[in-house]
């Protein structure tokens, strides 16, 4: 038998093999964490949640832990993940997705999380065709669900601190922390806001009554350097919190060196879990 014909043989008994590993292989998951089908009973839309457990969950039947809810659930779990396992364990994290049964001409038009466009903004566009496509401006919608739906299902199903929530947004999901922060500032304890998306912060401060409303809460919010165009609004944000002279406000402001707006997420999101840690091993909960 001649080299070719060996070399021939050895290619048709390797390709079953070859086979057999493929159909072998599996998707990774990220340890502990499971994902649950949960529906916004007014509006009747599915989402998912995206729930990480601390290692120790199942060992300390006693114990209840703190919770950091974020959107953009797919874009920050493994950041998340990896973060609160090195800084802060003994966390639940709840990821919130995008709407998951959304007209399909709108996903195909814009992607997977057009439906953060509605959800997370506070005002309806002034253009009627464009509203009437996009329904933007739902963020009470969407934070309705939070309060009743997700925060229902988790505190219910876990063992969790109900009065030590968390949130995390970047970009568009830090403008919603935002806006749930200068409305209803009791829904979490602490807001952790990555470059917010404050171009109409005056709108959003006149919707709202802030002159004797007491906040009571830690909020983190940081900025890449390099985002000259967002940083004057940032600066409007900080001194119309600043100003009010509420003592139940934490306010602590970073501004991320040698960044601009998408390279500043994993650092933002070092940072403030960080920063979150600090306040827990202080006991500020």
């Amino acid at each position: 038998m001649n080299i070719r014909k060996s070399l021939l043989l050895f290619v048709v008994f390797l390709i079953p093999c070859i086979t057999v590993w493929a159909n072998e292989s599996e998707r990774y998951q990220i340890p502990s964490t499971q994902v649950i089908a949960i529906a916004d009973t007014q509006a009747n839309k599915q989402y998912e949640l995206l729930i990480k457990l601390p290692e120790s969950y199942q060992e300390n039947k006693d114990k209840t832990y703190p919770v950091i809810y974020f959107t953009d659930a797919v874009w920050h779990i493994e950041l998340l993940s990896s973060i609160s396992a090195f800084m802060m364990e003994d966390v639940i994290l709840v990821g919130i997705s995008w709407q998951k049964d959304i007209e399909k001409s709108l996903v195909a038009e814009h992607g997977e999380y057009v439906s953060r466009f509605r959800d997370y903004s506070f005002r309806k566009s002034s253009d009627p065709v464009k509203q009437a496509k996009y329904k933007l401006g739902q963020a009470n919608n969407h934070l309705a669900f939070i309060q009743k739906d997700v925060f229902n299902y988790v505190e219910k199903n876990y063992r969790t601190q109900t009065d030590n929530r968390s949130y995390f947004g970047f970009s568009f999901g830090g403008l919603f922390g935002t806006y749930v922060l200068m409305t209803q500032p009791e829904t979490f304890k602490n807001y952790l806001l990555g470059s917010p998306s404050l171009w109409r912060l005056s709108e959003l401060a006149a919707m709202v009554d802030l002159q004797n409303k007491k906040l009571n809460a830690n909020v983190f919010v940081s900025y890449g350097a390099l985002e000259e165009k967002l940083k004057p609004h940032i600066d409007d944000f900080i001194s119309l919190m600043s100003n009010r002279n509420d003592k139940t406000l934490t306010l602590e402001r970073v501004e991320i060196k040698s960044a601009g707006h998408s390279n500043s997420s994993p650092m933002m999101a070092v940072r403030s879990i960080k920063w979150l840690a600090e306040l827990e091993n202080k006991g500020e909960k």
